[in-house]
């Protein structure tokens, strides 16, 4: 899953590890989501929604491959 998570870090000038401890997650956490190697759990979408102040559809999206699998 594609995201926008290290635009609205950088935009704050928060460090990955400034940004986990927010989300009381690890660093390696916040650097998982960012690099799509690791999709949130819902209730800590939910949380990072909340802290940017965006919907979660305005955070994360559907990988092109993912999608094209879905609906051939």
């Amino acid at each position: 899953m594609k995201n926008r998570l290290r635009e609205l870090r950088a935009a704050r000038r928060w460090s990955q590890t400034d940004l986990a401890d927010r989300l009381d997650v690890s660093w390696q956490t916040v650097y998982a989501i960012e690099t799509g190697r690791y999709d949130p759990s819902l209730p800590l979408a939910f949380k990072i929604a909340a802290l940017f102040g965006e919907p979660i559809e305005g955070l994360f999206f559907p990988d092109e491959d993912t999608d094209r699998n879905r609906n051939p």
